[in-house]
């Protein structure tokens, strides 16, 4: 690799680590406000205030013009994947402890691998087959197949939010992989902003006033669909700290994926584990049960060695090309 590219590839991953650093911050905050806020009153005000300085970010990349683009229809498929991604996730987090969560949404890297199959081209090998189908069994081993329902702290379906998270977080990954070509990162994050406060907007519309969820005992229901509620003084600061990561949170990791390769950088983001497990103990007194401790070693080994496959693979492809040209 030469040094041009080593270069470019070490701000991708500075991109990234700090991407990853502002999701935990932002997972504690929406968590800490999930008692008292309703899930679509965050997203709208954190991606409006996100979507103030994603338009600043714009002027310094290029100006208004970056934002006219050639693929509406797949940038609107990326920005539906991510709302979809971050909706589940938070109803999941929102009853759910910040390590459960986190390490469930860390099946994300296993389904880029599968996904880039039919969506990429990519060949997988058996060894990299071998270890999404151990990450997998990880997955499971968290969801306690074993247990009655009734000896769960939340049930089946809220358990299984994260991993449709991860789902459509790895589509979107894949997305935004190939939209970067032609995309600046800051407009990639105002389209997202855009959609997650066309979405926000709807849910206000159809449940602003708390009707649907009126009787209801599911904390994540409850979330969910509980009336807007205007937040007291002490609060809008957080609510502007909201806006400001999420505008950092999506800018670093659409210009992470732009700058460098994802088997390069993508391990990175395992930072959030240890993040989400030390979050969840300093602030709300929880550490994962053995299950989810055996889950978190099974994902972070499979997506770990599937990453750091693929990099050895390219490695050797970029060796033979070199080869073949003298």
């Amino acid at each position: 690799m030469s040094a041009g590219r080593q270069n470019i590839a070490s701000v991708g991953i500075l991109f990234v680590v700090a991407g990853v650093f502002c999701i935990s911050i932002n997972d504690l905050l929406i968590k800490k406000l999930s008692g008292d806020y309703p899930l679509h009153e965050l997203v709208f005000v954190r991606s409006a205030i996100g979507l103030l300085f994603s338009l600043v970010i714009v002027q310094f990349e290029g100006g208004w013009g970056i934002l006219r683009t050639r693929n509406p229809l797949l940038h609107a498929t990326r920005g539906v994947m991510i709302v979809i991604a971050n909706m589940t996730y938070f109803v999941a987090l929102a009853v759910l402890p910040l390590a459960d969560a986190t390490a469930l949404f860390f099946a994300a890297p296993l389904f880029i691998t599968l996904l880039s199959i039919p969506m990429l081209g990519e060949k997988v090998g058996p060894l990299r087959l071998g270890a999404v189908a151990i990450g997998f069994a990880g997955v499971i081993i968290m969801q306690r197949p074993w247990e009655g329902s009734e000896s769960l702290t939340v049930s089946r379906i809220v358990l299984l939010l994260p991993v449709l998270s991860a789902l459509t977080y790895a589509l979107n990954q894949l997305l935004t992989r190939k939209l970067g070509v032609t995309s600046k990162a800051s407009a990639m994050a105002v389209y997202i902003q855009v959609t997650f406060i066309l979405v926000s907007v709807a849910f206000y519309v159809v449940a602003g006033d708390g009707r649907y969820a009126v009787g209801s005992t599911n904390g994540s229901v409850i979330f969910l669909l509980r009336a807007w509620v205007w937040p007291p003084p002490q609060d809008t600061w957080v609510f502007v700290g909201l806006g400001l990561n999420s505008a950092v949170i999506g800018y670093c990791l659409s210009q992470a994926y732009r700058l460098a390769d994802a088997a390069t950088i993508a391990p990175f983001e395992y930072i959030g584990l240890p993040l989400a497990v030390f979050w969840g103990y300093a602030v709300f007194g929880d550490l994962p049960v053995l299950e989810v401790w055996i889950g978190i070693a099974l994902i972070l080994g499979a997506g770990l060695f599937v990453f750091l496959r693929e990099r050895q693979k390219a490695q050797v492809i970029a060796r033979g090309r070199i080869k073949a040209r003298h």
